[in-house]
C-alpha cells in the first residue's frame, strides 16, 4: 500500500508495488512523481529524509540534506548589506539540493536487497505527467497567486507559472517539459549525474547565472548520509525519527513528555493542553540546541534521557498555559509512506522549505531550488550560524513506530512547526488512545507557531472541537484562533499500519489531494 498527499503519486507507487517492486522502489517512483504534481511543495532542487524498515531489522535512515555553498559566508551576506539571509531569490538558494542523492542511496539500498526495476521504470509516471501535463491542484494555484508579489521577479518563476501574465489557475493544464527531460537524463546516465556529470555542469551554470553562490564544486562535494535513527520508548512502543539537523528530536520529546503527564482521555482540555505544553518544552530544547550535529556540543540522544524528560514533564503546568514567544520556523513539504507485501516499509519526507522554495527556477533543467539555507543565522554567536558546508536546520522529519503488539506504523505530515505536533496527535490518538487510523488522521487538529505559507504564531485550532474546549483553553491563557473545519494550514498527514497477520491499512488526509492506494 502507498499513501501520498496527491493521488497521482500514490498511484505511481502502487503501480510499482503491483509489478512486484519493493517499498523503496515504490517510494522512488512516488517521490519523483510528487515533485511533478506538487511542484510548489517539493522538487529535485530540495532535500529529503528516509526511514527504511524491514521485518527482523532495525530501521535505518538516509539523510539527504545539502550543505551551504563554499561562497556562502556571513561576510558574503554582510558585504551585500544584509542583516539576514533573504527568503527569496538567488541569495536564498545557498545550499546544495540533496533530494536526488537520497533517491540514489535508496536505489542502491534497494538493489542490494533484490530490487530489480530500473530508474527508467521508476520515473515513468513522473516523466509522463511532466510531459503531458497535470490539472493544477487548488493548493498550487492558491500559492502561485498568494505568493506572486514576492516571486514574480525571481529567475524563471514567471516563465513557469504565469500564463498570459496571470498565475496558473486551478485545473489549468500545467506541463513541465524541462523536468521530463531532466528525469530522462537521470534515468539514462544515473543519479550521480546530478552532482558530478553533465547535468551537474548545467545546473551549476544556471545557478551561477542566476546569482546563487552554489557552484559545481559544491555539488561535487555532496553525498547523502546513512544515519542511525533516534528511538524513544513510548507506552511500550518503539518510536523512531531522524536525528539532527531535523527536528525529529522534538517529535520524540513531545511524546516522551506527554506520556509522563498520564493523560488518558482524547480531545478534551487535558489532552489538548497537555500536548501543547509538551510541545513548548520540546521546542525550547530544539530552538536552543538543534543544528548540524557536527556543531552540536551535546549529542541528540542525551535529550531523550529519562531524567531530562521527567524534569521537563514536571515543568508542565496542568492548568495554565506557559507564555510562548514568537516561533521562528515554517516550511513546505510532502510526506509519503509505503509498505510492500514482504512487510518492508518506508517513511519519507521531501521539501523545498517555503512554497516554491527560493523561487529560482533553472531554465535548462526546470528545477526549482530550495531556500532551506534561510534557517541559518548571520549572528556569529548563534548556535545555527552560517558556515560553508554546514547543513541547515530542518523542520522535516519522517516518523515510524514498532508497536508493542507487532504492528509497524510509518506516518508523518508536512507543515513546518506543525509536523511534530501533528505526529504527536496521530500517534497518541491511534497507538495510545485506540482510535481508528483514519479517524486519527481526520480528527480536528491545532497548530502552535508557524507553518507553510503563514507568519501567524497564535494557537490555531480547527472549529470541530466542542465550544467548551475553546473557552477552557482561553481561560488557561492560550491565544486561541479558531479556523476552518479541515484547514490546509494544518498540513497533509498520512499513515500506514501493517498488522502481524499481514493486513495493511492506510489513511490519507482529507485536507490534501491524496489517497492511500492499494495494489
Amino acid at each position: 500500500m502507498m499513501v501520498a498527499p496527491h493521488h497521482l503519486a500514490a498511484e505511481a507507487g502502487s503501480r510499482v508495488l503491483a509489478e512486484g517492486g519493493n517499498a523503496t522502489e515504490a517510494m522512488i517512483a512516488a517521490a519523483s512523481t510528487i515533485a511533478v504534481v506538487y511542484p510548489h511543495m517539493n522538487s529535485l532542487g530540495g532535500d529529503n529524509f528516509w526511514l527504511l524498515d524491514a521485518p527482523g531489522e532495525s530501521p535505518t535512515g538516509i539523510d539527504a540534506c545539502g550543505g551551504a555553498a563554499a561562497k556562502a559566508t556571513i561576510e558574503y551576506y554582510r558585504s551585500r548589506g544584509m542583516d539576514a539571509i533573504p527568503g527569496r531569490g538567488p541569495d536564498a538558494a545557498l545550499t546544495v539540493a540533496g533530494a536526488v542523492s537520497g533517491w540514489q542511496m535508496a536505489f542502491e539500498h534497494s538493489k542490494k536487497r533484490g530490487g530489480a526495476l530500473p530508474l527508467s521504470r521508476l520515473f515513468e509516471d513522473a516523466i509522463h505527467h511532466a510531459k503531458t501535463g497535470i490539472p493544477a491542484p487548488a493548493t498550487l494555484a492558491n500559492n502561485a497567486l498568494g505568493k506572486l508579489p514576492e516571486l514574480r521577479d525571481q529567475p524563471g518563476f514567471a516563465d513557469t507559472y504565469l500564463y498570459d501574465g496571470q498565475p496558473i489557475a486551478c485545473g489549468q493544464l500545467h506541463k513541465q517539459p524541462a523536468i521530463a527531460e531532466t528525469l530522462e537524463k537521470l534515468a539514462v546516465n544515473g543519479l550521480d549525474d546530478f552532482y558530478r556529470g553533465a547535468l551537474a555542469r548545467s545546473i551549476a551554470s544556471d545557478l551561477q547565472a542566476s546569482g546563487s553562490p552554489v557552484c559545481a564544486d559544491d555539488l561535487a562535494r555532496h553525498q547523502a548520509l546513512s544515519v542511525e535513527p533516534l528511538m524513544l520508548q513510548v507506552g511500550g512502543h518503539r518510536v523512531y525519527n531522524m536525528p539532527p539537523p531535523t527536528q525529529g528530536l522534538s517529535s520524540l520529546m513531545i511524546l516522551g513528555i506527554f506520556e509522563r503527564l498520564g493523560v488518558e482521555s482524547l480531545d478534551d482540555f487535558n489532552y489538548v493542553h497537555g500536548l501543547i505544553e509538551s510541545t513548548k518544552q520540546a521546542f525550547r530544547v530544539r530552538d536552543s540546541e538543534v543544528t548540524d550535529p557536527a556543531y552540536m556540543p551535546t549529542e541528540a540522544r542525551q535529550f531523550l534521557d529519562t531524567g531530562l524528560l521527567d524534569k521537563l514533564a514536571a515543568g508542565v503546568n496542568r492548568k495554565i498555559a506557559d507564555p510562548w514567544p514568537d516561533a521562528k520556523v515554517g516550511g513546505d513539504t510532502v510526506w509519503l509512506g509505503a509498505i510492500d507485501r514482504e512487510g518492508r516499509s518506508v517513511s519519507f519526507i521531501q521539501s523545498i522549505y517555503w512554497e516554491f522554495g527560493s523561487g529560482v527556477i533553472l531554465p535548462d533543467t526546470g528545477i526549482t531550488w530550495q531556500n532551506r539555507g534561510t534557517s541559518f543565522s548571520l549572528d556569529e554567536q548563534h548556535h545555527n550560524k552560517l558556515v560553508p558546508g554546514r547543513r541547515p536546520f530542518h523542520t522535516i522529519q519522517p516518523a515510524l513506530a514498532h508497536l508493542q503488539d507487532g504492528r509497524v506504523m510509518p506516518y508523518g505530515t508536512m507543515g513546518g512547526e506543525g509536523q511534530p505536533q501533528t505526529q504527536a496527535m496521530v500517534f497518541s490518538r491511534y497507538a495510545m488512545g485506540g482510535q481508528d487510523l483514519q479517524q486519527a488522521i481526520t480528527a480536528p487538529r491545532w497548530l502552535l507557531g508557524k507553518t507553510w505559507g503563514s507568519d501567524i504564531t497564535s494557537l490555531r485550532i480547527e472549529n470541530r472541537f466542542s465550544g467548551e474546549l475553546y473557552e477552557q483553553l482561553r481561560a488557561a491563557g492560550h491565544d486561541v484562533d479558531i479556523i476552518g473545519d479541515y484547514d490546509e494550514v494544518m498540513g497533509h498527514a498520512g499513515a500506514l499500519v501493517r498488522h502481524p497477520n499481514g493486513l495493511i491499512e492506510g489513511a490519507s488526509d482529507p485536507r490534501s489531494d491524496g489517497s492511500a492506494a492499494t495494489v
